[in-house]
């Protein structure tokens, strides 16, 4: 027997087509304010476009990255705080194409949710236009998706896509790194978007709530912290030094992501003594009992991307980067190792 139903929509399932309607509305003025002359096309076409050949490139070679911002999103939600973590995707993104020298050129985003909170995702993408703005990019597109029983009321993700290009000639790939260079460092804003299932875990596990304070920062706000991204202080180098790699010390932290850059003959030395800590990464190893190494292979520990130059170099690039607002300093060097020992040693 076929039991008769109300009449149903796609309303009654809980996805509607009016709150996206009203969301593209909402961010279109936003996605506007980071156009490129050569972004075509307008928000909410089936496809961004994005015309290469008005560009100034000879040989482009077009450099991608997706990512996401992990369980940060959970302490963003838990908080009510939106407004930032569209920051951390761009930068997630845009900083993992940086590091090939690439400028980026258009960004896309997918927001998908249970319900959609038109208000919140306006937040969201506010700060996706912020860091696409900071990175020089253009807001192209994106896609937002409803999807219940799914995700549970209240939450969402994010996941984010970059573009950018780079001259053949000038894809910088680490290839060029002999022993002798130096390792220099640019400074963190924090865990950046990395190794927050641990954080969350600690907090609860000793207690601390979002509201207290370490140093007088609520922690809220330690963590929150928008990821940095480094396109001006890359491109205020290019082309007047030659970077021979750069690492964007991600998920893996120092251990992992410098070797991702280095020929398989070279190792890094890191000086221990050549930074501090800020205060949130002690926090994290002592309340967590957390070895040394397992806080160089899960945070970045105050460091956020990591330049190798020619030792007749550093000083130059030093400079430039101290004049574009940076404070850099020499993190280490490299050696070779002939095939033996690890990749990554730290010394103090």
């Amino acid at each position: 027997m076929i039991l008769s139903m109300q009449r149903s929509d796609y309303e009654a399932a809980g996805v509607s087509i009016d709150r996206g309607n009203e969301l593209v509305a909402n961010i279109k003025p936003l996605a506007q304010a980071t156009r490129r002359a050569e972004a075509l096309g307008e928000l909410g076409g089936f496809g961004a476009l994005f015309d290469l050949s008005a560009t100034n490139y000879r040989q482009p070679v077009l450099v991608s990255g997706a990512d996401g911002v992990g369980t940060k999103l959970k302490l963003a939600i838990e908080l009510g705080r939106h407004d930032t973590i569209g920051i951390d995707l761009v930068a997630m993104c845009v900083n993992d194409i940086l590091v090939q020298g690439a400028e980026p050129l258009f960004f896309l985003d997918y927001f998908a949710c249970s319900r959609l909170d038109v208000a919140v995702a306006t937040e969201v993408v506010k700060g996706i236009a912020r860091g696409c703005q900071l990175s020089g990019c253009a807001l192209s597109g994106g896609e937002t998706a409803e999807m219940p029983g799914l995700y549970q009321p209240g939450d969402y993700d994010l996941a984010g896509f970059c573009v950018g290009v780079v001259e053949k000639q000038d894809l910088i790939t680490g290839a060029q790194v002999r022993p002798g260079d130096v390792l220099l460092a640019l400074p963190s804003s924090g865990p950046h978007a990395n190794g927050f299932s641990l954080i969350r875990k600690l907090l609860n596990d000793s207690g601390t709530a979002l509201s207290d304070s370490l140093d007088g920062v609520p922690f809220a706000d330690l963590l929150l912290e928008p990821t940095r991204i480094y396109r001006d202080a890359v491109f205020a180098l290019l082309p007047a030094v030659t970077l021979k790699a750069i690492a964007h010390i991600t998920g893996g932290g120092l251990s992992e992501n410098i070797p991702r850059v280095l020929p398989a003959s070279i190792y890094a030395e890191i000086d221990l003594d050549s930074w501090r800590w800020p205060a949130l990464f002690h926090w994290l190893q002592d309340t967590g009992n957390i070895e040394l190494a397992e806080m160089h292979r899960t945070f970045n520990c105050g460091v956020g991307l990591v330049l190798a130059v020619s030792p007749e170099e550093e000083e130059k690039t030093l400079g430039l980067l101290r004049a574009a607002g940076e404070q850099p300093w020499r993190l280490g060097r490299v050696g070779a190792h002939g095939g033996r020992g690890a990749r990554v040693r730290y010394v103090a």
